[in-house]
């Protein structure tokens, strides 16, 4: 193998195709990156049983050939290198990187042992990539990081047609996303049938950030999701675990409704947060045309600041955690946020400025003492 190729479009294959890479694998093999030379371009890999991802990328190929090397190192050694085109060559045992007057000798593993990675499910759906990043930064901050649960470290996905619903939850908030699709192929649209995936919200968020703006193709089954576009192709072993009835939980039925500009308002739970102790709430305070918002009074002193905001409904005050309110907020992609409320103890609705928002972030308020 050897092959000459930019070094920006190496160092980003690289980076990204590492993320399906396990700290911590089950066999040794899997702790290496596969590269497969051919043709006008090189092929990256890697696979942990759960999650594979190819990367192709335009490389001139002087003589095609595989090798499989420690992926970890390969990233870091792609980090270092000069801004400056990159050769990468096979001498035996031996993968030669070249870059301006950098040389490294990386030791290869067999590659005759490395799995073959699973086929992706046939494409049944399109979606821009710039929007898939958007439904997933929207949501997947109200799954949980706790494994021991695994339904609430998912995003479900409803499927109805060329509608869909993404949604996630770790009990104490819900955030969903209402989006649309295109069917593959346009003719096919009835061929979706109503269906739902639970992909790993983990996994979801670390593979949508390397797709951009441009086409990208959605494909499942009852065993995998596929995401391809742009030269790069994801899949995501999915879970069968049941799942809340969370459209159930969403309607906008409130008595308080408040219409208040997202970028003061998150710059103001920001700065209050700051006194706010472990677990303890920020207060905000609806009425008289404000919001105004308060915490501390323990041992790290208090603060307060108000907000200008439209207030319908009786005044009311509710507590949240700092970090749930500011999830919520930022998932709103809107200047102006609109914020529902049934009293200080009941959860508060959070959604775009519009009457029928296509986000809405329900979050459980704290008990005010």
């Amino acid at each position: 193998m050897k092959v000459t190729l930019d070094l920006v479009l190496l160092r980003d294959a690289v980076a990204w195709t590492g993320r399906a890479v396990s700290s911590r694998p089950v066999s040794p093999v899997l702790s290496g990156m596969l590269l497969e030379a051919e043709g006008d371009k090189l092929r990256l890999s890697a696979y942990d049983y759960d999650v594979s991802a190819q990367c192709d990328i335009g490389a001139q190929v002087a003589e095609p050939g595989r090798a499989l090397l420690p992926a970890r190192l390969l990233v870091e050694v792609c980090k270092s290198l000069p801004s400056k085109p990159v050769e990468l060559s096979l001498s035996g045992a031996e993968l030669v990187v070249r870059c301006g007057t950098a040389e490294f000798g990386l030791l290869t593993m067999p590659v005759e042992d490395y799995p073959k990675l699973p086929a992706p499910p046939r494409p049944s759906a399109v979606i821009d990539g710039a929007l898939l990043q958007q439904v997933s930064g929207q949501v997947t901050s109200a799954a949980s990081r706790d494994t021991t649960i695994p339904m609430l470290c998912v995003v479900r996905f409803d499927i109805e047609g060329e509608n869909a619903w993404a949604a996630a939850t770790d009990r104490y908030r819900i955030a969903s996303r209402t989006f649309a699709w295109t069917a593959i192929p346009p003719q096919a649209k009835k061929a979706i049938r109503p269906a739902f995936m639970m992909v790993p919200a983990a996994e979801l968020e670390g593979t949508v950030k390397g797709y951009g703006a441009g086409q990208v193709e959605i494909g499942w089954n009852d065993k995998l999701v596929s995401i391809a576009g742009g030269g790069r192709l994801t899949t995501i072993r999915l879970m069968g675990e049941d799942y809340i009835d969370y459209r159930a939980r969403l309607n906008l039925d409130y008595s308080t409704w408040v219409q208040v500009d997202v970028a003061p308002l998150i710059a103001a739970v920001k700065r209050i947060g700051l006194v706010a102790e472990k677990s303890t709430a920020v207060r905000l305070s609806f009425s008289d045309g404000q919001v105004l918002v308060e915490a501390g009074g323990g041992g790290l002193g208090r603060a307060a600041e108000t907000v200008e905001a439209e207030v319908s409904g009786p005044p009311v005050t509710v507590g949240f955690l700092p970090t749930f309110l500011l999830d919520g907020l930022t998932g709103v992609d809107t200047p102006r946020a609109r914020l529902g409320m049934n009293g200080s103890a009941k959860p508060v609705m959070v959604t775009e400025d519009s009457e029928q928002p296509v986000y809405r972030y329900l979050v459980m308020a704290l008990r005010l003492g």
